[in-house]
């Protein structure tokens, strides 16, 4: 018995002895996985259930001209890729040559091609092939729907992504009014023209959906189905008029052409409610070809020489320091103000003339003897006079970048004896060209002057949310009875003064040429050049637009004076505008344009996601629609003209070539 329970007592221990050493054992592994392993084992677990949030940006808004052309739209592309481990092998060995000859009749490429890149990639479990970049919207919708590609994420490996691009359909012309909002490389973002001012309206709210790490820096989305969708931006209609706007710009191309000019702006302005129609902004490339880069309108400041002499008109007149009929002397040409002097352009000046022949003929001895004689016991009564008109201060448009004025004052820095009589005839002062475009404007509106307009309204789901009505800047810049009086002075610089060149018999206009010295008596290293201007309103009688022409340095061999070298695109403006479109008496707001861009945006939608095999026919479609369009199928767009498409390079019916230029005949 003895015996029997040491053996009892033995088989305990020894197996006490083994659940100890067991114990240290688990004991051990357990640290070990913790301290030597643990690391390497949690960094595979977490890069295997790794999951970050994917922002999907909402699509921006798109931006209408006044007459409901696109000018800028969100076009959305997507990329394609294909996850070699999810398809069974019995889906994948079944569906491996359809789907390839599907893409291999799609894409080009041959169809074992793709069943190489497809059983390749599975064989070396990747998740993440390449299929196709950059497709529309309905060649995604097809891509989608090829075999084995249909059974989703998860049996079929599909996997999709989408971004947005920004097309232009016009193109070049008023790109850089148009503008663009840019995400930059430091995260900072830079906003320019419409886009950019409006982007709180333009920019949607984004959509999010997760995505699940499929390692070595590699991402698929968890759900085919996204989190939140993104919510689209607002559409602006802008009031750019696309047909005013090519007059302008190919008036403005033509000009700097033919003088060899650096660069030059158009502005046009509805008179009654400062709606810009039209701007174009147009620097020559090292090159030789103009294009769009600098939004000189609004962005330079400049002396601007002789239409600036309105400004003095207007003060004399409306201060009550002399009026059209006084008489002075010019001098022969030539009068001196402490030790400078002061020249007319007309060699010997023009005898004793009145006030407002001075102004027609653009005589500087007269008008800087007028404005010294004038406010010379108290200059700050003319300079508080160009305060009131706006003259000194931003004008406080919408658009980035706009230029700050100067205006020197009495007693600051700047003023001298001589400063006086230099603003008179537009120097020693710097102001943008939309300045002085609003100035005459104002004399065109019967004094009122308003603040350029480049919205008119904000709209979402076909309703207007927001709507831009006119911006009075001031009421009335002087009295009734002296803008009358300039009103007519401005009219005879056409019809027998130094704009005599740009008459018509068919319709009146009126305005202010200018010619003006730029970096005269500056050090070395900057040389002196001109810039040709002209503003001023058409019709005379009867108002309805105004414009102002800046072309900067043309070749003075050829000719730098503002009737020469601006006037002429002002009257092509005019003259084309005044027998194209029709001038009525009374402005009325369409209310009718919703319906108009509606139609013509679903006419251009239903075209985008037709299945598109062969060459379309866009004759008769605006090319801003068609040229997005022809994009989208993977040609490349050539376009000569502006408007409706007329001819095509490649006929409709045709086999597509991808990459192939098309040349779209536009008139």
């Amino acid at each position: 018995m003895a015996l029997k329970g040491r053996r009892i007592y033995s088989s305990l221990y020894i197996f006490t002895a083994l659940v100890f050493i067991v114990a240290i054992g688990i004991v051990y592994s357990l640290v070990k996985i913790q301290l030597i392993d643990g690391k390497e084992l949690r960094a595979k677990a977490q890069d295997k259930t790794r999951i970050k949030e994917e922002i999907i940006p909402a699509n921006r808004g798109n931006v209408y001209s006044a007459d409901g052309s696109l000018l800028a739209t969100s076009v959305p592309v997507f990329e394609i890729r294909f996850d070699g481990v999810a398809p069974s092998k019995e889906d994948f060995e079944k569906n491996l040559k359809p789907l390839s000859d599907s893409l291999s009749a799609m894409f080009g490429k041959s169809s074992a091609h793709y069943q190489s890149v497809l059983r390749k990639g599975r064989a070396n479990n990747s998740r993440y092939i390449l299929i196709a970049r950059n497709l529309s919207y309905t060649q995604f919708v097809r891509v989608k729907n090829f075999p084995l590609l249909n059974r989703g994420p998860y049996k079929g490996g599909f996997i999709s992504h989408q971004k947005t691009v920004r097309q232009h359909p016009i193109g070049q012309i008023a790109q850089r009014t148009i503008g663009y909002e840019r995400v930059n490389g430091d995260k900072t973002i830079t906003r320019v023209g419409i886009e950019g001012a409006y982007s709180d309206y333009l920019n949607g709210i984004d959509g999010r959906r997760k995505m699940q790490s499929i390692g070595k820096d590699q991402w698929k989305p968890i759900n085919d189905e996204l989190e939140l969708d993104p919510i689209d931006g607002k559409d602006i209609v802008s009031t750019i008029d696309v047909y005013i706007q090519d007059i302008a710009h190919h008036g403005l191309l033509k000009a700097l052409e033919d003088f060899s000019a650096d660069h030059g702006t158009v502005i046009v302005m509805e008179v009654k409610t400062g709606a810009i129609r039209a701007i174009s902004n147009l620097g020559r490339s090292k090159n030789g070809t103009y294009y769009e880069t600098v939004n000189y309108a609004v962005g330079e400041t400049h002396e601007p020489g002789s239409t600036f002499k309105l400004a003095g008109l207007l003060a004399l007149l409306e201060k009550g320091k002399s009026d059209t009929a006084r008489v002075y002397d010019t001098n022969g040409g030539m009068v001196k103000f402490y030790n400078a002097r002061v020249r007319d352009s007309k060699w010997g000046g023009y005898g004793k003339i009145t006030l407002a022949r001075g102004i027609e003929v653009s005589s500087n001895t007269v008008i800087t003897q007028a404005v010294n004689e004038g406010f010379k016991d108290d200059p700050k009564e003319f300079t508080d006079y160009l305060s009131s008109i706006g003259m000194d201060s931003p004008i406080g448009t919408p658009i980035k970048g706009e230029g700050k004025p100067y205006i020197p004052k009495p007693g600051e820095s700047g003023w001298s004896g001589i400063a006086l009589p230099w603003m008179a005839f537009g120097y020693g002062l710097s102001v943008t060209p939309m300045h002085t475009l609003m100035l005459y404007n104002a004399v065109a509106n019967d004094g009122e002057m308003v603040r350029p307009q480049f919205v008119s309204e904000v709209k979402e789901f076909n309703q207007t949310v927001e709507y831009f009505d006119k911006d009075i800047v001031n009421p009335q810049i002087a009295s009734p009875e002296v803008i009358k009086q300039v009103q007519a002075v401005l009219g005879n610089v056409v019809k027998r003064g130094t704009g005599r060149k740009l008459n018509s018999n068919n319709f009146s206009m009126a305005g202010k040429t200018g010619t003006a010295q730029v970096n005269y008596g500056s050090g070395k290293g900057k040389e002196m050049y001109y810039s040709s201007s002209f503003a001023g309103y058409f019709p005379a009688d009867n108002p309805k637009y105004s414009c102002i022409v800046v072309i900067h340095r043309p070749d003075r061999s050829k000719s730098y004076y503002g009737a020469d070298v601006a006037g002429p695109v002002f009257k092509k403006i005019a003259q084309k505008i005044y027998t194209d479109l029709p001038i009525t008496t009374e402005l009325k707001q369409d209310k009718t344009l919703l319906d108009k861009v509606q139609s013509e945006y679903a006419m251009y939608n239903e075209k985008v996601e037709e299945p598109i095999e062969v060459m379309p026919n866009v004759k008769g479609m605006y090319v801003m629609d068609a040229l997005p369009l022809l994009e989208n199928i993977g040609l490349k767009v050539s376009v000569k003209g502006l408007g409706r498409v007329d001819k095509q390079s490649i006929l409709p019916g045709a086999k597509i070539e991808k990459d192939k230029t098309v040349l779209l005949e536009v008139k």
